[in-house]
C-alpha cells in the first residue's frame, strides 16, 4: 500500500471558507433515481402489503420466504440467541445496556401545571408514544449497540409496543444483534430491511402493525424511505455517512488522534474524518502516524478511501478559531483534545456529542459510555439533537379555565378574532362571558 496525503486546509488563509464548503458538501439524498426506486418500493407495499414484501425480500436480500411466518422471529429465537453469547459478550452487552439505561432515565420529561389567582389551570401533559419501529442493519455490517441505543430510551419513555426490523441478507442472521434485542426488550422482530421494511412500518400490512414513528441508521434507501414517509410517521432524522471533528492542542500522542479519525473512516468510504490542531507540526505527525499504522488495519482500503476522500487536516492559529470553525462544521462527533476541555465546550453551540479530554475516545460513546449514539449528521447539529427518551414523548397542553378565568380571556378572544374576521371564534369566545 502507497502512502497516504491527506488534504490540508488553513484557517487562515483567504478562501478557506470556499475550500470548507467543497469539503462538507454532501447531498447524496437528493439523488433522483434513488429517489424514484424508493417511491416506488413505498408504492409496492402500500398496495400490496405482504405480499410485496415477500416479493421485495425475495428480490433484494437473496432471501426466499415462503409466508410472512418466515419473516417474523419468536421471543424463543431472540432469547436462544441470548443463551448462546459468551460469558464476556453478555457482561458487555450487559453494561452497555445498564450504562445507556441510566442516562436515559435522567431524560424524561414531566408533566407539569401551575394555577392562576383566578382559578384557571394550565399546563402540559406528557406521554408515551404507543408504538415504535427501530430499523437495525443486518447481516455481516450488523451493530447490536444499536439496538441497545433505539430500544432502550423507548422503553424508559414508556412506548407500549417495539417493533425491529432487520435485514438478513442470504438468510443470514446475526445472534448479537438478536441477543440485544432480547436484553432491550424488543417486542417484535421481522427479518426485513431496505425502502420496504421502511414503508411496512410506516403503513402496515397485513402481518406488520404500523407504527408511529421509525429510528435507527440505515443506508441511502432507509434514509430516503425514512424522508419520504415523514409526515405518516415521525423519524429521528435522516442521517448521512458517519463523521468526527478532532480537535488537538499537539500534546495528545498522534497515534492516538490517528486511531480516532479512522474509527470513523472504517465505517465507509463516505465517512469524514477531520482534525484540527493548531501546530502544522503536529498535523504532520498525525499524517505519519497515519501512514504508519493504515496497512495493519483490517479496513485499510476503506479507511483510505474515506480518509483521501473526504478527510482533512486543518490549521488554526488558537483554539477560538478552532472552536469557530467547529462549529461552522457541527460535526456528529466532536473530540477535543486539549489540556482544558471545559472551557473549549463552553464555546461550542453546535455538535451532536462533545467528547472531552485526551483519554475519551468517540469509540466510548459508540458503545458503552451512556449517551445515545444516534446523533444529527451532515451539520444538521446546527439544529438538531441527539436521539434520547424525549424522542419516543409527545406534549399536549393543559388548559382549564375557571368561570373567572374564561370571561376574562373571551373579551380578549373576541376583540383578536373580529380582528381577523373570523366572527365564529368571537362568538365562540363571547358565550362564555355572563350576561352576553
Amino acid at each position: 500500500m502507497t502512502g497516504i496525503t491527506l488534504r490540508r486546509l488553513d484557517a487562515e488563509h483567504p478562501d478557506f471558507e470556499n475550500q470548507l464548503t467543497a469539503l462538507l458538501a454532501w447531498d447524496e439524498s437528493a439523488d433522483a433515481d434513488i429517489h424514484d426506486r424508493v417511491a416506488g418500493i413505498i408504492r409496492e407495499v402500500r398496495q400490496r402489503g405482504d405480499a410485496a414484501v415477500l416479493e421485495l425480500t425475495r428480490r433484494f436480500d437473496h432471501f426466499a420466504p415462503e409466508r410472512m411466518a418466515d419473516l417474523e422471529l419468536s421471543r424463543e429465537d431472540l432469547r436462544s440467541a441470548w443463551d448462546g453469547l459468551t460469558p464476556e459478550l453478555a457482561l458487555a452487552l450487559e453494561t452497555a445496556a445498564g450504562r445507556i439505561r441510566a442516562y436515559a432515565e435522567r431524560q424524561k420529561l414531566a408533566s407539569w401545571r401551575y394555577t392562576e389567582a383566578d382559578g384557571t389551570v394550565l399546563g402540559q401533559q406528557v406521554a408515551p408514544l404507543d408504538r415504535v419501529g427501530i430499523y437495525v442493519p443486518g447481516g455481516k455490517a450488523a451493530y447490536p449497540s444499536s439496538v441497545l441505543m433505539n430500544a432502550i430510551p423507548a422503553h424508559v419513555a414508556g412506548v407500549r409496543d417495539i417493533i425491529m426490523v432487520t435485514p438478513t441478507p442470504a438468510g443470514e442472521l446475526n445472534p448479537l444483534v438478536l441477543a440485544a434485542a432480547h436484553l432491550a426488550g424488543v417486542d417484535r422482530v421481522f427479518r426485513i430491511g431496505g425502502a420496504q421494511a421502511v414503508a411496512a412500518l410506516a403503513y402496515g400490512t397485513g402481518t406488520i402493525p404500523r407504527v408511529d414513528k421509525i429510528v435507527g441508521p440505515g443506508n441511502i434507501y432507509v434514509a430516503t424511505a425514512k424522508k419520504l414517509v415523514f409526515g405518516q410517521v415521525g423519524i429521528d432524522m435522516v442521517a448521512g455517512p458517519s463523521e468526527i471533528l478532532v480537535i488537538a492542542d499537539g500534546e495528545t500522542h498522534p497515534d492516538w488522534i490517528a486511531m480516532d479519525l479512522f474509527s470513523q473512516a472504517e465505517h465507509d468510504e463516505d465517512a469524514q474524518s477531520i482534525l484540527i490542531a493548531t501546530s502544522p507540526a503536529f498535523l504532520d505527525a498525525v499524517e505519519a502516524s497515519i501512514r504508519r499504522l493504515l496497512p495493519g488495519m483490517e479496513r485499510a482500503e476503506v479507511i483510505r478511501a474515506s480518509l483521501l476522500g473526504r478527510g482533512a487536516l486543518i490549521a488554526v492559529p488558537d483554539l477560538e478559531v478552532a472552536a469557530e470553525v467547529a462549529n461552522r462544521i457541527a460535526p456528529e462527533h466532536l473530540e477535543l483534545s486539549v489540556a482544558d476541555p471545559e472551557s473549549l465546550a463552553g464555546r461550542i453551540r453546535h455538535a451532536g456529542a462533545i467528547f472531552m479530554g485526551r483519554h475519551t475516545a468517540e469509540a466510548l460513546g459508540d458503545y458503552c459510555a451512556g449517551p445515545n449514539h444516534v446523533l444529527p449528521t451532515s451539520g444538521t447539529a446546527r439544529f438538531s439533537s441527539p436521539l434520547g427518551v424525549y424522542d419516543f414523548q409527545k406534549r399536549s397542553s393543559l388548559i382549564f379555565c375557571s368561570p373567572m378565568g374564561s370571561a376574562t380571556l373571551a373579551r380578549t378572544a373576541s376583540i383578536l378574532a373580529r380582528g381577523e374576521g373570523l366572527t365564529a371564534h368571537a362568538r365562540s369566545a363571547e358565550y362564555r362571558i355572563p350576561g352576553s
